[in-house]
């Protein structure tokens, strides 16, 4: 038995052109390796989409794949992750299932409010495949909560458990912050536990559960995510006498990171220190990112005239080039304090202490602060059900004009 185990391919999550495709890129080399070494079936522990409204051009692309995985006698088995659910819980999942394209493994009854989860068989090597569905705000733990174990726990067979959620016991430190939920919540006796939603490659044999893995993403999801882990990937499971793993890598672009400690350095300096770091050297189909933090010794962050060490990047053939300045600062500029009481006193304390700080030409005091006040109002609103990215976009922007009344 071979099989394979993905997760958190995210299709459609990077808004940037240039990394719109990455994800969608990431799925279909994913694919190809699994028709290549003839696996039995495929996993996907949650989050196939980066939102259960993808665009018509993912869906298409993906639809195309997974037919040619079912025409390639693999089957793909499924649970929806917290990304593939809207609010009102409906799912591209589905669809994609009543196409004959995939099985979402989740089924069951409920009986005198307990979950009654039954076993997919897979024709092709017998293994009995169940799971549980990732919703956001640990709306899935009611369901472990109500989980009736013990027909579970006997069944006999190979056995796997999808699930897509942290598990507390095995959380990486940098993710301490997330919310998850402990590892006696799953059912017991399984052989393998295909996990998802914690971006984190990670694999370990647990005694009276199994193998438990999860083998992150695809593609990486954010700037921290390309810093971490450069590339995603997914695992191929092969059963002999005992379970082998083995991690396969999804190379889509390669990654250099820049981090540069800015404390007491001038910004000439910085620039200085960026370009001796990428002074020779040639960035083919290559993703660079660029992190700047500390306090200024003098001068403001847009001293360090940042664009054009993005030229010199892209004249040296970088793909794309991306920077975070989220805790870079300067002295300068008065440190902000406010008293943490709620969000919206916070809110509030924050821009009345920062209001002055920079100058804006034609604008008061009172009426920056009003002006700061809507413009977080409308930048804070959520793209509705069903509308397209493009028709939000729109719609922000044109409050936006409104408020500030750009001619």
């Amino acid at each position: 038995m071979k099989f394979a185990h993905m997760a958190d391919c995210h299709i459609g999550s990077w808004r940037d052109p240039k990394l719109r495709d990455a994800s969608t890129k990431a799925f279909l080399k994913a694919v190809n390796i699994c028709i290549e070494k003839q696996v039995d079936f495929v996993l996907i522990a949650g989050d196939l989409f980066n939102t259960a409204l993808p665009s018509i051009d993912a869906l298409k692309v993906v639809v195309t794949k997974l037919k040619e995985l079912k025409d390639s006698n693999i089957p793909s088995y499924v649970i929806p992750g917290s990304h593939d659910f809207s609010p009102s819980g409906k799912t591209i999942v589905d669809v994609l299932e009543n196409a004959g394209l995939l099985i979402n493994v989740m089924k069951g009854k409920i009986i005198d409010e307990k979950l009654n989860l039954e076993f997919t068989i897979d024709k092709k090597t017998g293994a009995k495949i169940t799971g549980i569905y990732g919703r956001k705000g640990m709306l899935d733990k009611r369901q472990y909560g109500s989980l009736v174990r013990r027909g579970l726990e006997e069944e006999q067979g190979f056995k796997i458990f999808m699930f897509h959620t942290a598990l507390t016991e095995f959380k990486p430190e940098e993710l301490n912050l997330m919310e998850s939920q402990a590892l006696s919540l799953l059912p017991k006796n399984f052989d393998y536990y295909a996990g998802g939603h914690v971006h984190h490659v990670f694999s370990k044999k647990e005694p009276g559960y199994g193998l438990i893995a999860y083998p992150g993403p695809l593609f990486p999801n954010s700037f921290s995510e390309l810093e971490k882990l450069e590339n995603g990937g997914f695992y191929i499971v092969e059963k002999t006498n005992k379970l082998e793993l083995k991690y396969e890598p999804i190379v889509i672009y390669n990654v250099f990171s820049l981090n540069i400690d800015c404390n007491n350095k001038s910004p000439e300096q910085i620039r200085a220190e960026l370009e001796d770091k990428i002074k020779g050297k040639e960035f083919i189909n290559t993703i660079v990112t660029i992190k700047l933090f500390g306090c200024l010794d003098s001068g403001k962050p847009s001293d360090i005239n940042i664009k054009e060490i993005f030229s010199k990047l892209y004249d040296n053939g970088v793909y794309f080039v991306m920077k975070n300045t989220a805790k870079l600062t300067a002295k300068e500029l008065d440190k902000v304090k406010a008293n943490i009481s709620s969000v919206e006193d916070v809110e509030d304390s924050l821009i009345k202490e920062s209001i002055g700080q920079i100058k804006i030409d034609n604008i008061g005091i009172e009426k920056e602060e009003k002006l700061t006040k809507q413009l977080m109002a409308i930048l804070s609103k959520e793209k509705e059900e069903g509308e397209r990215v493009a028709d939000f976009e729109k719609r922000i922007n044109e409050e936006i004009e409104k408020i500030i009344k750009l001619d």
